[in-house]
């Protein structure tokens, strides 16, 4: 929160606000260069030459060097970010902007919008740990196939709150929808659903913010293995889901380095790491009935947490800490985009 993305420096102002001496940070390099070597050990003389955040990391993994085009990683949250190339955008819809690569010390930078889910992954491990409705993480595919449906259940799991595009911390996990024939197979496919829901609600807020609808929605991370999860992605957005060769982009990305030859991430080489294309197989009238009743289901969600919720207690202590977090990061978010749009 103390760096300025215009001038690529520490914000003296930001940081006199906050009373954060600037002798305190790091130097400011950029994402690809020669840092130095290794002094010592099995890998003593090897240059340390790379540093990226693990979001911008997949980006350049997945050779997202076009304005436009977009990457997302399904882990235990979800991350979708858009390459705005040099144009630093500033989102009306919910998303944050930040500078997604500077590839060498004298190369531009690359900016991007950024949306993220907080629950994707972690439901998973919710419905295995919590409910016991699976046993291993691998039966979620299995449980979803069997059905090919949620029955109308539709399962918003804001265990958090809610994170893009809503940023709203009162909201809470619901399940909605049920009937008397509703079984945990419904519940898995709901879950997998819900993934994919709050993704085309980032991507939704992406094409307004930059104006350019996204062709195609390129993948990575670990869930990315579940192919119900990946053509349910392809249906709900209404565009194809391209896979590459390795998930793992992020350890793709930070490995290519300025100076240090171990790979090559030219635009030229995608199609070579593609290894799977996801094409939406329903219609767009019915992928829109879906979304539109998901939305139905998390405005449900909304305004849970209140200072009497039975899950505070006493209100004194109504500050948990996922809410604490949303209320200390709005307010340093607010100050500044009030600092940087020269609001008072």
């Amino acid at each position: 929160m103390l760096f300025n993305i215009h001038s690529l420096e520490w914000d003296k102002q930001l940081c006199e606000f906050f009373g954060i001496p600037m002798e305190i940070l790091p130097h400011v390099r950029s994402s690809s260069e020669i840092y130095g070597l290794m002094e010592a050990g099995a890998l003593e003389g090897v240059p340390i030459s790379g540093c990226s955040g693990d979001q911008s990391a997949a980006l350049v993994g997945q050779m997202c060097f076009q304005i436009g085009q977009a990457k997302n990683t399904y882990g235990t949250g979800c991350f979708l970010l858009c390459n705005t190339c040099h144009k630093c955008v500033f989102s009306d819809h919910g998303l944050l902007t930040t500078v997604a690569y500077k590839l060498g010390r004298d190369k531009p930078v690359y900016y991007a919008l950024e949306g993220s889910v907080a629950i994707a992954g972690a439901v998973i491990r919710w419905l295995r740990d919590n409910l016991g409705i699976i046993k291993t993480s691998e039966e979620m595919e299995k449980l979803a196939k069997e059905v090919g449906t949620s029955y109308g259940s539709y399962f918003v799991p804001a265990f958090l709150g809610l994170y893009a595009p809503y940023w709203e911390p009162s909201a809470r996990g619901i399940i909605c929808g049920l009937t008397q024939f509703t079984n945990k197979c419904h519940i898995a496919f709901a879950a997998l659903e819900a993934v994919c829901f709050h993704i085309r609600e980032i991507l939704d807020a992406m094409n307004r913010d930059c104006g350019i609808p996204l062709s195609h929605l390129q993948v990575d991370g670990g869930m990315t293995s579940n192919k119900i999860l990946m053509q349910l992605q392809a249906d709900i957005l209404y565009i194809p889901v391209v896979k590459p060769l390795m998930p793992e982009t992020t350890a793709l990305g930070a490995g290519a380095a300025e100076g240090v030859d171990v790979w090559r991430l030219e635009p030229e080489d995608l199609s070579a790491v593609t290894m799977e294309r996801f094409e939406p197989q329903i219609n767009a009238e019915e992928s829109e009935i879906c979304y539109s009743t998901w939305k139905k289901a998390v405005m449900k969600s909304m305004g849970w947490v209140t200072t009497q919720s039975p899950e505070s207690g006493d209100p004194s202590v109504f500050c948990s800490l996922p809410l604490g977090f949303f209320i200390v990061s709005s307010m340093a978010m607010l100050i500044r985009a009030r600092y940087i749009s020269g609001i008072p």
